[in-house]
């Protein structure tokens, strides 16, 4: 049986169908491509589409469908056991890799992700549908996220705050002009610190290039965390819990927000691991709850994971916009390989295979309860 044969029954039912007539159907123009989906599945089929040996009009739906379906669990690549194995027996995630992903995603040019994020370059989910109205653009949607931060939180004037993964200081810059609170935002990229800086400049905002297991002998008086836990790995959350305990005034609040897998795992998708994440993974309800556990108690669990479809169309839409101003320096792979990264990444979220979640905790419990915000 052909590798071409094999993998249409294996995505039956699915409507995806190769050459086929709708946005989502993959057209190949190469043929090779179906004995690399077929033995290297998620590295064979962004590797190829980067090599432009197939092709779609919306590669974002084409994901949701197969993941909607879970035809994904059908097929096993050799590259999906060997890093599974990897990381089963090693600490992907070591301090002396700590800065990894730093140098390779976040440092890869401020002029990228100017271009493609909000104008206060905050690359987490936005928060599109909030109770008091929808937000009509990236950069409102940006801003109800970082408000609503601060607001579960209970932020006030005179707060010191420690921000772990600040990036280029979008919630430090926040919270110090429109709440009047001081912030220490810790970051693995170097680029993300020198800009955060010279962004933050005027502000009580002290941006460092620091991993989380270096924090000693400070307190704060709440703890946030915007889309850096996805670098921890499930072998060093207790770690990290335990550092936040730590630094957290008792009667203080931790906010963590964090993508979220449905299911528990030790390992990321193989092609965004080479690619896009190295070292990264998406933590489960059980993995959190466990690292939490005798430590927190937990307050409230928000999901907001369709709003990362929305936010992730968004920054697609401006990176492609701004394209012609960026190929020069980056060139027509690296196009295929971020376009890809996005729009699979959108897909699956849209098909509720990966969740945003933002989890209130405390370390003994506010009195008289937590009122969940909204």
């Amino acid at each position: 049986m052909s590798a071409k044969t094999t993998l249409e029954r294996l995505l039956a039912g699915t409507d995806v169908v190769f050459n086929g007539p709708h946005p989502w159907d993959p057209q190949i123009r190469d043929e090779r491509a179906y004995r690399r989906f077929l033995l290297e599945g998620s590295v064979g089929a962004g590797d190829s589409y980067m090599d432009g040996w197939w092709d779609a009009e919306a590669p974002d739906e084409l994901i949701c469908r197969l993941l909607r379906e879970r035809s994904h669990g059908k097929l096993l690549s050799l590259p999906l056991l060997f890093y599974a194995a990897l990381a089963f027996v090693f600490n992907l995630q070591s301090r002396s890799r700590a800065f990894e992903v730093g140098k390779r995603h976040y440092d890869v040019g401020n002029d990228l992700y100017k271009a493609m994020l909000d104008r206060r370059m905050t690359y987490t989910c936005g928060y599109w549908s909030s109770p008091s109205g929808e937000a009509k653009t990236l950069d409102e949607a940006q801003e109800a996220k970082l408000d609503l931060v601060c607001r579960k939180i209970g932020l006030k004037k005179g707060d010191r705050v420690l921000d772990i993964g600040g990036g280029w200081g979008s919630f430090a810059r926040f919270a110090a002009e429109r709440y009047g609170a001081s912030v220490v935002a810790i970051t693995i990229s170097k680029e993300q610190a020198a800009l955060g800086r010279e962004l933050c400049s005027s502000l009580p905002v002290d941006i460092r290039l620091q991993d989380y297991r270096d924090l000693h002998d400070e307190t704060f008086d709440h703890v946030v965390s915007l889309g850096m836990f996805e670098h921890v790995g499930v072998k060093n959350y207790r770690t990290y819990m335990h550092v936040v305990r730590r630094v957290l005034k008792p009667d203080g609040l931790f906010l963590l927000h964090t993508i979220g897998s449905n299911k528990s795992l030790w390992f990321a998708d193989p092609w965004i691991a080479k690619r896009i994440f190295p070292n990264g993974m998406l933590p489960s309800i059980a993995q959190i709850g466990k690292a939490v556990e005798g430590l927190f108690i937990m307050e409230d669990w928000h999901n907001f994971g369709t709003d990362y479809d929305t936010t992730l169309m968004a920054w697609f839409s401006n990176f492609d916009t701004a394209w012609p101003l960026l190929k020069e320096k980056y060139g027509e792979r690296f196009y295929r390989m971020w376009k890809f990264y996005l729009l699979s990444c959108a897909g699956g979220f849209r098909a509720r295979n990966t969740q945003l979640w933002q989890i209130v905790l405390s370390p003994r419990g506010v009195p008289g309860g937590y009122r969940s915000i909204r």
